[in-house]
Parts: structure tokens; C-alpha cells; sequence
């Protein structure tokens, strides 16, 4: 089975930066889209951004300008970037992929475990 695994989440002051990386471990043929969510206390889990294969990317409002989606397709790894980072940006961070194509057929739509990242003013 696949797992997605997240790193890189941590305390910083408001304006400062942080990278995420995620990476999807297995026997993996191809990975679809892959995005980055994120969930605060009391509200609902909602896209920061996400990435074709191919490269197209797609960012929430409230990120753009601030956070950059990038991903390493023979890493199997999507990372990101933010910076100029707000106390609003205090969420857990979950990694998503829609779908992965393995040797044992494919799977749809796996999260990560989520990394924590704590904004101070």
C-alpha cells in the first residue's frame, strides 16, 4: 500500500518561511495530481494548492503570491514553499494525491498523516 509521508512542518513568527515536502513511498508507476490541504482547529480541511503531473498549478486565494507548489516527479515528492507566512496560515497540512497507479493496481485519492505548522505574531 501506498503511504505519503510529510515533513518540514514547525513553529515560525509571522513573515517568516517554511518548505514542505511529501513523498509517496511504494512500488509507484505513475502519480496524479498532487496537493497540499490544510486544516485549523474548528474548521473544515480545504485546498492550499495542487499540481498535475504535467505541472499545472492551482492555489488557493488566500496563498497566492505567498506559496509556491512544486513537485519531483522521479522523487515522487511534491513540495511547498511559503513564505511571507500569517497567523492564519496555522493549520495542520495534509498531503493528497488523487490517484497512483502501483503494482497492484491503482489507488485513489491517499492522504498523508498531516505535519503541524504553528504561525506566532
Amino acid at each position: 500500500q501506498v503511504q505519503l509521508v510529510e515533513s518540514g512542518g514547525d513553529l515560525v513568527q509571522a513573515g517568516g518561511s517554511l518548505s514542505l515536502s511529501c513523498v509517496a513511498s511504494g512500488i509507484i508507476f505513475t502519480v496524479g495530481v498532487m496537493g497540499w490541504y490544510r486544516q485549523a482547529p474548528g474548521k473544515q480541511r480545504e485546498l492550499v494548492a495542487d499540481i498535475t503531473s504535467g505541472g499545472y498549478t492551482n492555489y488557493a486565494d488566500s496563498v497566492k503570491g505567498r506559496f509556491t507548489i512544486s513537485r519531483d516527479n522521479g522523487k515522487k515528492t511534491v513540495y511547498l514553499q511559503m513564505n511571507n507566512l500569517k497567523p492564519e496560515d496555522t493549520a495542520v497540512y495534509y498531503c493528497n494525491v488523487d490517484r497512483i497507479t502501483t503494482s497492484r493496481g491503482p489507488e485513489y485519492d491517499r492522504w498523508g498523516q498531516g505535519t503541524q505548522v504553528t504561525v506566532s505574531s
